[in-house]
């Protein structure tokens, strides 16, 4: 990767673990549903001044649905329901592992022998962090939240799909397509009144919040992201993320005086140890064809 290219990517990871600080001050006043279609809505602004990408609607809502709602729902029901901030990041993160296995499914993309052995260390990560859950948050919120490393995955491959398309443009109207099933969402689980309500009585903070998450960890960030994914393999892009479980565990620790348990931490740091194991994968191989 340019120099450049691997300074955004840095830029990328910090903003987005400090989104989750902000997604995290903002759930004390909007549900989860509420909180993240206002997210989208925000971010969704520049599709009044540009025209949707020469993308098929189908192609469209599955990389939004899948890359955004599915993704940022289920983060932020995770959240909602007492997975801790920095936990979160970390969990969020192992869309790595996915994503490499993902692509050797779809792309025929096998993982170099480095590659495998991150993923196994991470995987082993996770069984540790499986073995903490159901003291301070439920197992169905953990479960929830692992659909948010799914979906992150699922929607980075298929954003090979919209090659050619400009990034920005493609991601306000990837917002879009999230941002009204959300507000749908809302007003069906918590009602028009409630939701109503949040929104005219919204406190400075949660506007900031909202701005934070929406225009900036969002529009921002996602466009440049779309655009390293857009221009190099899958396997050398997505490893940057993990400096967002350090940004969002020490910002969580700052804010919110957030600790972790002996076993937890130590799962949480195999899981970042197994992604920085990746990060010294080569290129994945393509898988021989068959005769």
């Amino acid at each position: 990767m340019k120099p450049a290219d691997i300074l955004i990517a840095i830029l990328v990871a910090i903003i987005w673990g400090l989104a989750f600080v902000a997604s995290r001050i903002a759930l004390d006043e909007f549900s989860p549903e509420l909180m993240m279609a206002m997210r989208f809505a925000i971010a969704a602004v520049p599709c009044l001044f540009v025209r949707r990408p020469k993308v098929a609607w189908s192609l469209l809502i599955a990389i939004s649905f899948t890359l955004f709602l599915g993704q940022f729902l289920a983060q932020a029901y995770g959240i909602a329901h007492g997975v801790p901030v920095g936990l979160t990041s970390v969990v969020v993160q192992s869309q790595a592992l996915f994503t490499i296995g993902f692509a050797a499914v779809a792309f025929g993309e096998r993982p170099t022998p480095v590659q495998a052995l991150g993923v196994g260390i991470a995987a082993a990560g996770l069984l540790m962090i499986c073995g903490t859950v159901g003291y301070d948050f439920s197992v169905g919120a953990f479960a929830v939240l692992m659909i948010s490393p799914i979906c992150f995955a699922a929607g980075n491959l298929m954003l090979r799909s919209a090659r050619g398309a400009p990034m920005f443009d493609l991601f306000a109207w990837l917002c879009l397509a999230s941002a009204v099933p959300l507000f749908v969402l809302a007003l069906v689980v918590n009602g028009p009144a409630p939701t109503w309500h949040s929104l005219i009585h919204m406190s400075l903070t949660g506007l900031v919040c909202l701005l934070v998450i929406g225009a900036i960890s969002t529009s921002i960030a996602y466009w440049l992201w779309g655009r390293l994914l857009r221009d190099y393999p899958a396997a050398q892009v997505v490893p940057f993320a993990l400096l967002v479980p350090f940004v969002g565990s020490a910002a969580s620790s700052i804010v919110f005086g957030e600790r972790f348990g002996p076993l937890r931490l130590a799962g949480m740091l195999t899981v970042i140890g197994g992604i920085a194991v990746m990060v010294l994968a080569n290129r994945p191989q393509k898988l021989p064809k068959k005769a």
